[in-house]
């Protein structure tokens, strides 16, 4: 990165939290700083453009915002998005630039992006780069990622049932917000104005265990400090991707503190399979007050896949988590062994690598009761020397050939929903 490289702010938000607010007044009041805008929205006309140029100073006619219609840059108009940061910074006429993404937008794929540029290994050269020779990324650097929460419609997102479209894709609203909510470096918790304070140190006390790391920032009516968002420093791609709570607790397991407003979290961890009905069972009732929980398990009757879990909200989808080291060919299962010391450190006699480990974070939780249903749902003594075959397994099943050949989003693209007892 060279030193005068203009810094790049990602502005990520659900639908109506108000980033386009947030948006005009960092315009409005950046004083000195002379500020360019990319603004996404998924529809044909783009409305949260319209409303920047109205709002501000800044206009198209000056090069200074530039729109991307019709899509998401999180997934199809990832090319666009580099196609217009290139253009855009090609000939430095302003100090930073802010991306507005659409409400659809998941800001890691955004990030990787504006971190890697081509380095994708499914992203093909932008028309930019084939015309001018110049790497987009070569005069900017993604600097600082912030999301924008409606404190006031916060508690309805995260319990909605609400499926948004993005382009063909279905994402679910309270599952959306979580991973907005876990890649950042700043956190506005907006609207505030129209929420009890009590209610406002709980939503803050959530927000610190889906993400510790990221500066929570109270606003009303969008009204920030510009020098929190634009050129902050803040943005470091690897602390990004491994700071969500579910992580940090999944590295260092350990059962938080009892907080003011009861946001806790628990650690699962078990040697042994799930029965694959009663966790089937436990998935279909899984108590309303986990906010977050995320992990992979071991069924009876699958000894050679891991399987994931992703509970966002009202969102529970399980995914594909590769195979277990103890499923390969003793070759293959030596070499594994041999390159990663924790792994043989923790290698059991008689299953291998295969076990259970889950983190659930919530409000009110009752942990025994948590952990005493997720252990009920491991095989007994009894049912370990029965034969695994029999049992329903109403689990989706993943093809892994097609998901290694799919690259680093694939765990994520495989999950499927489950109501299991559909």
């Amino acid at each position: 990165m060279v030193d005068d490289s203009i810094p790049v702010t990602v502005l990520s938000g659900t639908l109506g939290a108000g980033k386009t607010t947030v948006l005009n007044h960092v315009l409005r009041e950046s004083d000195e700083r002379d500020l360019a805008v990319l603004v996404n929205d998924m529809g044909e006309v783009n409305v949260d453009a319209d409303l920047v140029a109205e709002s501000s100073d800044i206009s198209e006619e000056e090069e200074e915002l530039v729109e991307l219609s019709n899509g998401c840059i999180c997934c199809e108009l990832r090319g666009d998005l580099l196609d217009a940061v290139g253009a855009l910074t090609s000939e430095r006429e302003f100090d930073a630039l802010v991306v507005e993404s659409t409400g659809v937008a998941e800001p890691l794929p955004v990030a990787q992006t504006l971190t890697m540029g081509f380095d994708q290994s499914d992203l093909d050269p932008t028309e930019f780069y084939e015309e001018t020779g110049i790497e987009p990324l070569e005069r900017c650097h993604l600097d600082t990622t912030v999301t924008v929460v409606d404190a006031h419609q916060f508690h309805e997102a995260m319990e909605s049932e609400e499926i948004l479209d993005d382009d063909g894709t279905k994402k679910h609203l309270g599952d959306l917000l979580v991973e907005q909510v876990e890649f950042c470096d700043v956190l506005l918790l907006n609207k505030c104005d129209l929420v009890d304070e009590e209610t406002l140190a709980e939503i803050e006390e959530t927000l610190e265990a889906l993400q510790p790391r990221a500066e929570i920032v109270r606003t009303e009516h969008g009204a920030v400090d510009p020098d929190a968002l634009v050129d902050t420093g803040r943005f470091d791609f690897e602390d990004a991707r491994t700071s969500a709570g579910w992580i940090q607790e999944l590295q260092e397991p350990h059962e938080s503190a009892e907080e003011e407003h009861g946001v806790t979290s628990v650690v699962f961890e078990a040697r042994g399979p799930f029965h694959p009905e009663r966790f089937a069972d436990y998935l279909d009732s899984f108590p309303e007050t986990v906010v977050r929980a995320k992990g992979h398990f071991w069924i009876a009757g699958r000894g050679d896949e891991a399987l994931t879990v992703n509970v966002a909200g009202r969102s529970i989808r399980v995914g594909p988590g590769g195979t277990w080291v103890a499923a390969l060919p003793p070759e293959e299962q030596q070499a594994q062994l041999e390159a990663n010391p924790e792994l043989e450190a923790s290698w059991d006699e008689e299953v291998g690598d295969r076990n259970v480990m889950l983190v659930v974070i919530g409000t009110e939780m009752d942990h025994d009761a948590i952990r005493a249903d997720l252990e009920s749902c491991l095989l007994t003594a009894d049912e370990l020397e029965e034969d695994w075959s029999t049992y329903e397994d109403r689990f989706p099943t993943f093809d892994y050939e097609e998901a290694e050949e799919e690259g680093d989003n694939a765990d994520a693209d495989a999950q499927e929903e489950v109501g299991l007892a559909d």
